[in-house]
């Protein structure tokens, strides 16, 4: 038995900017950002839960488009000088960068024992039908949920949108104009709504250490490119990426199960900024599936040459762990060994 409505609890609602937030001037008809601290007159359903919930609201608001690095870390600081005083915490983004900072607080979170779910909506939570107030509703019922043994049923990052509670670093943006706007492709849900919340506890990450200390990381190195390989590629543009001054790494965007370009030009390329240094890593462009680069002799050239397989990462979690590791670890040998481990159920071997 789980008690979702625990009377002791307490949520923090943080609004980062982004549509959710917005309602309709009604003299100018311009979408402007309401005041969060009447969070409940504007979401009355609110009102039906027994936990507290109170607000916190950057400023500036920040449009999801604009999201930087720094952004992250504010919102890692305020999570932990928070921690002990809430038993959730509902981060309320825009849709477009969501599944990067999701990402990224996935890593930036260590020993999290108390759930941090990312949603939002894709009209105005004041429109008639927004999927506002649904998606804000449902993630604070997770959110508040205990087992009971009092601890949170779903420890982690996550995102919930459109009845789905997905892990935050699995989630990819599909859709720019459908309610459903996010997937996560080759990880089950954590949870899903419909007339009952169902948790699935077998695809729940948590902590080894269930009630230990909060740990952030805050040093990020964002010294690295995407590469999305396509027909027509030039030997420029390979080279301006892969070569570039100032980069630490590059995430390579591939064909199917890892392949790319077999023209020597390319693999060479390739080798080159391997055995300078930098970090390759390889991840499909594929929806869903894994990279392997075992499989293929296009895939198997990346390997030789030095390239990281990147399993079945999304470009999201991948860019979220570089940023990590390389802000934690100066040797490019030590962060390589750990792109290919499984971190905070970024990939699943």
């Amino acid at each position: 038995m789980r008690n979702p409505f625990d009377k002791s609890s307490a949520i923090l609602l943080i609004y980062t900017g982004g549509t959710i937030g917005m309602k309709e001037d009604p003299k100018t008809q311009a979408l402007v950002p309401f005041d969060f601290s009447q969070i409940l007159q504007e979401v009355p359903e609110l009102r039906k839960f027994s936990s507290r919930i109170d607000s916190y609201t950057f400023d500036p608001l920040i449009d999801s488009s604009d999201v930087e690095p720094s952004m992250w870390v504010k919102l890692a600081q305020l999570i932990r000088d928070k921690y002990d005083s809430y038993d959730g915490f509902i981060v309320l983004h825009g849709t477009d960068t969501m599944a990067y900072s999701a990402s990224a607080l996935s890593f930036m979170l260590d020993n999290l024992g108390k759930s941090v779910i990312f949603t939002g909506s894709q009209l105005p939570v004041g429109s008639l039908r927004t999927d506002g107030k649904e998606n804000l509703v449902s993630a604070v019922e997770i959110a508040t949920a205990k087992n009971m043994r009092g601890n949170a049923i779903v420890p982690e990052v996550s995102i919930f949108f459109n009845s789905q509670l997905m892990r935050g670093n699995r989630a990819t943006k599909v859709n720019s104009s459908s309610f459903d706007a996010f997937r996560s492709p080759n990880y089950p849900t954590l949870a899903d709504a419909g007339i009952n919340i169902r948790y699935h506890d077998h695809a729940i990450h948590y902590p080894p250490i269930l009630h230990g200390p909060l740990q952030i990381h805050t040093t990020l190195d964002t010294r690295v490119a995407i590469l999305k390989l396509h027909p027509g590629i030039t030997e420029q543009v390979a080279r301006n990426v892969l070569l570039g001054a100032g980069i630490r790494a590059v995430i390579l965007e591939t064909y199917g199960s890892g392949n790319a370009i077999s023209k020597p030009w390319f693999l060479d390329i390739v080798k080159e900024s391997a055995a300078s240094g930098r970090i390759i890593l390889n991840v499909t462009q594929c929806l869903a599936g894994e990279v392997d680069m075992g499989l293929y002799a296009t895939g198997k050239a990346l390997n030789d040459a030095g390239v990281v397989g990147g399993c079945d990462m999304t470009t999201e979690g991948a860019l979220g762990k570089l940023f990590y590791l390389m802000g934690e670890y100066s040797d490019n040998e030590k962060v390589k060994a750990l792109l290919a481990k499984n971190l905070r159920g970024e990939i699943s071997k």
